[in-house]
């Protein structure tokens, strides 16, 4: 299994609510809509509670600030995740058009691993 995981910062004129908002219910169901172009096995996102949530957690390791949420997608193989054909382009393009419009991009680190499973 390959994951791409996707730590999001929303656009400065969005709140929390509205970036969490639009994201579950523009850009999921946009995914979802290409997924089978794309062969995305799964796709999960995790939305960030409120920060007096998370900052006690943060503090206690010294960790960054937080993310927005975090977007995990996962593919069979290296070879379903390098598609190359037209649909696929073209969905890979509605999504990052979308994506423009609600995410922080140069502050948002994206990275592919392998996943290993310890214990489910």
């Amino acid at each position: 299994m390959i994951k791409l995981t996707f730590c999001l910062h929303r656009l400065p004129h969005f709140s929390r609510a509205e970036f969490q908002d639009y994201w579950i219910n523009r850009h999921g169901p946009l995914v979802a809509s290409v997924r089978q172009a794309l062969k995305i096995r799964r796709y999960v996102q995790m939305h960030s509670l409120p920060d007096a949530e998370a900052a006690p957690f943060a503090r206690v390791r010294g960790a960054p600030g937080p993310y927005d949420g975090v977007a995990q997608l996962w593919w069979d193989s290296l070879e379903d995740l390098a598609t190359d054909t037209p649909e696929a382009r073209a969905a890979g393009a509605l999504l990052l058009e979308d994506e423009r419009k609600f995410i922080d991009l140069p502050r948002s680190p994206l990275w592919l691993g392998e996943e290993k499973v310890i214990f489910s």
